[in-house]
This record gives structure tokens, C-alpha cells and sequence, in this order.
């Protein structure tokens, strides 16, 4: 439709939704060059953070490559500091030499950032903080988190197996605004002469539609529902966004709308998370119960993300953090990241056999046995985060799976 809002989406044919393999063919571990010659090329910025940003992005970098050569398409990868490595060497969390380079991509990775050692920052030079700007200057306003239990790790949920098994979901997060970004915003004193820390909760009704439409353009390719999240019986931001939902929903009558408070869908995530299929969502809501939802897939060290913007662009990044406990120690689990760089194939470069490449490969690994120590149970595999990504680069050069 013409009034909808038209994503820097390259293909969009369905969402990121990954579906269990059958039995497949054993073959040996083994990674070939590719045979073809280079017929696209793609500039990504790779934004490695802290923690175990770093080392989860060497592991994608080379998934990615590998799907790409298979796949007859070369990259160009410019490796930039943000968060807390750049505030130890530039002073800021987001030099402006990041954010142009950024801008200039066809794509950006990201691994994470933040960690305890800047914890007591000043707002303003927090690495958090770097990430908000980034997001800002990126102009990406939708982002997508799947949560999918994937059969291969039912078990790993921390709900019951009949409660989680066939979890498939999808959060469509707003971004850019709400309690993140609103104004007026800082400290004072009240009349009593105490401190006093606010924010604001503002949503405009450009900001709600144009989420809202890619919101229902979603849930119109899974399984045609979609439930808006709010707190419409106390703030006004949400009754605006409860309104604005509603009305956009008459332009896609093929998709059943509903409404949930927030308090009630995170007790729902939990009780019956099943019930979902497309969620959407304000910025700080959406922040929340795309957490709380990972965790019904077993780890959030199994969820990527995709941020699109109108134009420009996309910021594709686990949803994890920067894990400064383990960080150096070979221990993360590197398949959001991963995932991660899938979904940067599908939907910021449109390239759908790459990124299939890589979805399929993740759940191969998975099929085979190995775990990560977050997603371990007895009788798999335990191993790091470099043998992880080496297992799933020999899956990457497998043919592709055939049910038997």
C-alpha cells in the first residue's frame, strides 16, 4: 500500500523465522574455498564493542564470509571502536569517525558493549549512551527480535518443556523514542529540596504509525496475528498508541489485532507464551519483554536482532550483552551473533541463500551436539566459543539438508 511504511528492507518476502531441519545426511567436517567469482560486493562495519563483543565478532565475520564466497558475494569489512573501547581510546562512546563509517555501509554488525569498568561514568561518556546515539544517527526505528524455541534445545528452558516447546515469536520494538529519548529529561530538586531524576514518555503519531504498519506487515507474513503491548489504563502515551494502533489496523484487515497491558503480557510470556505470534511495542517495553522472551528460548545468547530504518543502513547485533565475567575466557556462545549476521543477509542486503546458509547451519551444529556452557546439558558436546563457530563453518559448506 502506498501509505505504508516502506523499511530498507531488500527482501521481505517473510520474516526471520527459523524452522527445524529433519534427519539429515551425515558427511565429514570439512570447509572448501569458493568456486565462484565474486559477482556482488557489500561494504559491512563491524562495531566489535567490549567484553565478548570482540570474539563474537570474529566468529560471525567468518561465517559470514564463508555463506557469502559460497554464495558468489565479497565483502569489505571496516572493524570500528564503540562503547567503552572507545571511550578508552577517543574519550567519547561513539567518535564521529564510527558513526560515518557506519553510515556509509551497506550494513552494520555489532557485538556488544558496556562492561563494569565504566560503570560510574557520567551519562554522557557511558557506553550505553554510545549505543542510543548510534541507533539515532543510523535512523533505525523497527527492531526485530525472533524468539524461537528450537527443538534442540527445549530442554534448556527454564520453563516446562510442554509450556516452551514450539515457541515461535516475534518482538517489533520501537526504537527512537518513548521514555528513551523523550524530553524534558535530567535532575532537579523538588519543593522539599530533594534530588530528583525524570524522563519523559512521548510518542508522536508518525512515530506509533510507522511501527505499527511494519508491525502488522509482519505479523501478515507469519500467522496473521498481532498483539500491541501498552499501559493504556495509566499513561497517556500508551492511550495514543492504543488509538493510533487501532486505527491502523482497518488497512490490514487480514490480521487479527489485540491489545495486552504490559504487566499482564509479561506474566502471559510466561504462563502461555504460545499465544503469541507478533508483538509490538514501545521502546522500553519493548526492551524488557524481548529479554524476558529470550529466556523461554533457553539463553540469550541464542537471539539476534535487526534494526531497519526507512533508508540507510541496518544495525543487526545479538541481543545479549557484553558479559565482562567470561569476556577473554573462550566461554561465549556465539550463535546470536550468528543469527545475527543471517539476518543482516535477509533483510539489509536481501541475499536469502546466505543467510538460509546460516540458519541452517546453526541448527546442523545444534543437531550434531555441540553446546555452548550456556545451552549445555549432559550428553552434548561442551565447547568454546571458537570451536563453536568452527563447527558451524563446516555446516555453512555442507550441501543442503534433505529430509529422510
Amino acid at each position: 500500500m502506498a501509505a505504508s511504511v516502506q523499511l530498507n528492507l531488500r527482501s521481505f518476502k517473510a520474516p526471520f523465522n527459523l524452522k527445524p531441519i529433519a534427519k539429515q545426511f551425515s558427511r565429514p567436517g570439512r570447509i572448501r574455498c569458493a568456486a565462484t567469482t565474486p559477482t556482488k560486493r557489500y561494504s559491512i562495519t563491524l562495531l566489535p564493542g567490549d567484553g565478548i563483543g570482540p570474539e563474537v565478532i570474529s566468529v560471525a565475520k567468518n561465517v559470514l564470509k564463508l555463506a557469502g564466497s559460497l554464495e558468489g558475494i565479497e565483502f569489505s569489512f571496516q572493524e570500528m571502536p564503540m562503547g567503552g573501547a572507545a571511550l578508552d581510546l577517543t574519550g567519547v562512546p561513539l567518535p564521529e569517525e564510527t558513526l560515518s563509517t557506519a553510515q556509509r555501509a551497506d550494513a552494520v554488525l555489532l557485538g556488544a558493549i558496556g562492561g563494569y569498568k565504566w560503570d560510574k561514568n557520567e551519562k554522557h561518556l557511558k557506553p550505553e549512551t554510545g549505543l542510543l546515539q548510534l541507533r539515532e544517527g543510523l535512523k533505525v526505528f523497527a527492531n526485530l527480535r525472533p524468539a524461537t524455541v528450537l527443538p534442540q534445545l527445549v530442554d534448556s528452558s527454564t520453563l516446562k518443556k510442554d509450556v516452551a516447546e514450539g515457541v515461535d515469536l516475534m518482538v517489533v520494538r520501537e526504537l527512537t523514542g518513548g521514555i528513551y529519548f523523550g524530553k524534558p529529561r535530567g535532575f532537579g530538586t523538588n519543593e522539599k529540596g530533594e534530588d530528583i531524576g525524570f524522563n519523559t514518555e512521548v510518542y508522536s503519531t508518525h512515530e506509533i504509525d510507522r511501527i505499527a504498519r511494519v508491525a502488522f506487515e509482519i505479523a501478515r507474513k507469519r500467522r496473521g496475528q498481532l498483539c500491541s503491548v501498552d499501559k493504556a489504563n495509566v499513561l497517556e502515551a500508551s492511550m495514543l498508541w492504543r488509538k493510533r494502533v487501532t486505527a491502523i489496523a482497518s488497512e490490514y484487515p487480514d490480521v487479527e489485532l489485540s491489545h495486552m497491558y504490559v504487566d499482564n503480557a509479561a506474566m502471559q510470556l510466561v504462563r502461555y507464551p504460545k499465544q503469541f505470534d507478533t508483538i509490538v511495542t514501545n521502546n522500553i517495553f519493548g526492551d524488557i519483554l524481548s529479554d524476558e522472551a529470550s529466556m523461554i528460548t533457553g539463553s540469550i545468547g541464542m537471539l539476534p536482532s535487526a534494526s531497519l530504518g526507512e533508508s540507510g543502513p541496518g544495525l543487526f547485533e545479538p541481543i545479549h550483552g557484553s558479559a565482562p565475567d567470561i569476556a577473554g575466557q573462550d566461554k561465549a556462545n556465539p550463535l546470536a551473533t550468528i543469527l545475527s549476521a543471517a539476518m543482516l543477509l535477509k533483510y539489509g542486503l536481501g541475499e536469502a541463500n546466505a543467510a538460509n546458509r546460516i540458519e541452517n547451519a546453526v541448527l546442523d551444529t545444534l543437531n550434531r551436539g555441540f553446546r555452548t556452557g550456556d545451552i549445555y546439558s549432559t550428553g552434548n558436546k561442551l565447547v568454546g566459543c571458537k570451536e563453536m563457530g568452527e563447527e558451524v563453518l563446516k555446516s555453512v559448506d555442507s550441501p543442503v539438508p534433505t529430509a529422510i
